[in-house]
């Protein structure tokens, strides 16, 4: 399949969009896990950074193409489990 040049550019501006949506998504991720480890005590900045990276994954997935999901669940919960699990296998190597 052949693409015009206009969709061609299209199509390349959308992947690019798509991975900094996924490098954001990403990045704020990282971010509330470290957060969560070196200081589980910081509920405003594990808020503050739990609302950034829902935002951030709401986004991503309109460019991927799936429906805004009604907030039923807190997806803030995994990466704060993720953070519990690091420090428990930092706590049984030492």
């Amino acid at each position: 399949m052949r693409y015009s040049r206009a969709e061609y550019a299209k199509m390349l501006a959308a992947q690019k969009e798509v991975a900094r949506a996924e490098e954001d998504y990403e990045r704020l991720r990282a971010a509330y896990v470290e957060v969560a480890h070196n200081e589980p005590g910081h509920e405003v900045a594990l808020a503050m950074i739990g609302a950034d990276m829902d935002r951030a994954h709401a986004h991503l997935q309109v460019l991927i193409g799936l429906q805004r999901m009604p907030f039923t669940h807190d997806p803030s919960r995994v990466p704060a489990a993720e953070a519990v699990a690091v420090a428990e296998e930092e706590q049984a190597d030492a």
